[in-house]
């Protein structure tokens, strides 16, 4: 198998192709990838929720090169789309998935928003992580998760030689984390099967190990 053939295991491993409908507020994710604000923006816009929080300090890759926090850079994208800032909240504190859920809890409460139900945008590739970690921390919202449109190679194509290698690393990573996590209790478990773990023991002997975690 090619490199790209294993990754698209992976990929369409971590794809949950969740049907959307109306939700009482989106959840955008901060990253890297600034498409996500786009998404986010486009939901609202489009109906699907009258209430938008952006979710993102600095994470591992953003502190090296950006000057603001993710959520505050999503923030500025979705006011020139239109979405009126009066209906964006931020939290802008968090550095991992985790924290995400954990601040944005946190931020639906002090404010009193009185929400049930969302939906969660962020990259493609860790729509199932993300799934792992709100289950664990929101188990009470009704949530959709759901990311940008776009074919595994497509998305990777985007990246230049190391920043591609990196980018899948960060993928290879994430199937490491969703099976040792939970045991750490820091996410619910998942099923993972031999042909999505074949994969990943493969691309990190081809060395897609930079996101791997030792001990």
């Amino acid at each position: 198998m090619t490199d790209m053939e294993l990754v698209q295991i992976l990929w369409d491993y971590m794809q949950l192709h969740q049907r959307l409908e109306k939700c009482d507020c989106i959840i955008g994710l901060g990253c890297m990838d600034l498409n996500v604000a786009k998404v986010a923006a486009n939901l609202y816009k489009k109906g699907y929720a009258d209430k938008l929080i952006f979710s993102g300090g600095y994470g591992k890759k953003t502190k090296k090169v950006w000057n603001e926090p993710e959520a505050e850079k999503f923030a500025k994208i979705a006011i020139e789309m239109g979405v009126p800032k009066e209906k964006i909240y931020l939290e802008n504190q968090s550095t991992n998935t985790s924290e995400n859920f954990q601040f944005v809890k946190k931020l639906i409460e002090e404010n009193k928003m009185n929400l049930q139900s969302c939906i969660i945008v962020g990259r493609p590739y860790v729509e199932k992580r993300t799934y792992t970690y709100l289950k664990k921390i929101m188990p009470e919202y009704k949530a959709i998760i759901t990311s940008e449109a776009v074919r595994c190679e497509t998305y990777f194509n985007r990246y230049k030689s190391d920043s591609k290698i990196e980018e899948i690393s960060v993928l290879v990573g994430d199937i490491q984390r969703m099976k040792l996590y939970p045991q750490k209790g820091w996410s619910t478990e998942v099923d993972i099967p031999d042909e999505v773990w074949q994969a990943y023991e493969e691309l990190v002997k081809r060395g897609y190990n930079n996101w791997i975690l030792e001990n």
